[in-house]
């Protein structure tokens, strides 16, 4: 599942951020293509109930994908991505949820999490904090440092069979917290989902300059 509903506010522009050049195709071109080399059942993106640009996506028409809407947050696309699974999905079916604006996900990657599938609790591509971490208060004045000692930061995809996820996402809109990944809402309901080591060049284009490295990083992973 590709939750692609979001349209960049902190990118800003006319046009969503998934949608802009990358290396001569959209951003988001370059994510699916990424995820159907592991040959999937099936893609489900979910863009926005406004949105004007997927349909002139070269691969719009493929039959391995499935369009749903999503909503103004994350989880709520999530949500609505697993709700078009409804009836095609068995309980038992591995979901893997990945950003649409990571297209530098490499197919060893996403095998790498798929061999760790019959983990009960989930999983998720992840790399070591390598930076230090400072807490700030709201006047930009550093208020400590946190150690950063077995603290990883989170990628995507992450994965979970389909009725977990489902009743994880389901329990966090009850009781009213909203989570920014799928691992949160699993810890939440009780999980403890298991870390796979992934490439740090596993980018997620946030910001103009993101697109530049990414580039980079598509261009370098062709050499390889």
């Amino acid at each position: 599942m590709v939750p692609a509903a979001g349209g960049g506010r902190r990118f800003g522009g006319p046009v969503p951020k998934q949608y802009l050049d990358l290396a001569g195709k959209p951003v988001i071109q370059h994510t699916l293509e990424r995820l159907l080399t592991i040959e999937p059942a099936g893609l489900v993106v979910v863009i926005a109930a406004d949105d004007v640009h997927w349909q002139r996506l070269p691969g719009a028409e493929d039959p391995r994908i499935l369009v749903a809407r999503g909503g103004a947050e994350r989880a709520d696309s999530v949500r609505a991505g697993l709700a078009a699974l409804a009836g095609r999905a068995a309980a038992t079916d591995l979901v893997l949820v990945h950003d649409v604006v990571r297209p530098c996900v490499t197919e060893a990657d996403i095998r790498a999490l798929l061999a760790v599938a019959d983990y009960p609790g989930g999983a998720l591509l992840a790399a070591p904090v390598s930076d230090t971490l400072k807490r700030v208060d709201d006047n930009g004045v550093v208020v400590g440092t946190e150690p950063r000692a077995g603290l990883w930061a989170a990628l995507t995809p992450q994965l979970g069979r389909y009725a977990v996820l489902v009743a994880a996402l389901a329990q966090a809109q009850q009781s009213g917290c909203e989570f920014t990944d799928e691992a949160a809402a699993l810890e939440a309901a009780g999980y403890s989902p298991r870390v796979v080591p992934g490439r740090r060049d596993n980018l997620k284009i946030t910001r103009p300059e993101d697109l530049a490295l990414a580039a980079a990083v598509l261009a370098s992973q062709e050499a390889e």
